[in-house]
């Protein structure tokens, strides 16, 4: 439960962030050079229409900031992830279920619930980090980075739990379908951390004297 609390708070962020500036900005329509920096930073990632996909809608909240993009991607993450963990968790209840399939399936849950928790660790190590420079930036930032890559791990081996012929059966499609998915929108927020992450310390090294 408290696991799903701190996800909660962290979609929430985003969500009263969004809502917040749509009010300054009096409902008007996203703009376009908002909308380019979006599809400019998808670029960098995996699946950049997906990513684009995902993120356009909160444009005016991110605007041109590689923090609140990076951000942004791993409150969908997190939210994308709860989902997973939910509707795998329900089909464990499958009538008729292999066991095979039912032991994969509880590891399956395990393993989303771990993406959860590091992606909301990762996220609130992002929303705390401010103006953070130098080494304490490294620092935090190695975190986040590190985190988010356990996350796509955890995806990554709910997967390969189903691998094999003798997995096959609607149970195996149905969660390969959504977890795909998770593990694609958590490897886009990678990519967009480590730009992030990227463009920091460049900006960092120019400025040195």
């Amino acid at each position: 439960m408290a696991n799903l609390g701190l996800s909660l708070l962290v979609i929430s962020l985003v969500l009263y962030m969004a809502s917040t500036s749509s009010t300054v900005e009096s409902a008007a329509a996203t703009r376009p050079d908002h909308t380019n920096f979006i599809k400019a930073s998808c670029r960098s990632t995996r699946y950049p229409d997906l990513c684009v996909q995902c993120l356009s809608s909160y444009a005016n909240v991110i605007r041109q900031s590689q923090r609140q993009l990076a951000l942004t991607a791993l409150s969908v993450s997190i939210a994308r992830a709860r989902s997973a963990q939910e509707f795998v968790h329900k089909m464990s209840k499958v009538r008729g279920i292999k066991s095979r399939e039912y032991l994969a399936v509880k590891d399956c849950i395990e393993n989303i619930g771990d993406s959860v928790d590091r992606l909301s660790q990762s996220a609130r190590e992002l929303g705390h980090m401010g103006q953070a420079v130098g080494q304490d930036f490294v620092w935090h930032m190695s975190n986040v980075q590190t985190w988010v890559s356990s996350a796509l791990t955890d995806d990554n081996t709910c997967l390969d739990g189903f691998s094999g012929r003798a997995m096959d059966g609607n149970v195996k499609n149905a969660i390969k379908r959504r977890v795909t998915g998770v593990a694609q929108v958590t490897s886009n927020a990678l990519a967009l951390v480590n730009r992030f992450a990227a463009r920091r310390r460049t900006v960092a090294d120019t400025e040195k004297p």
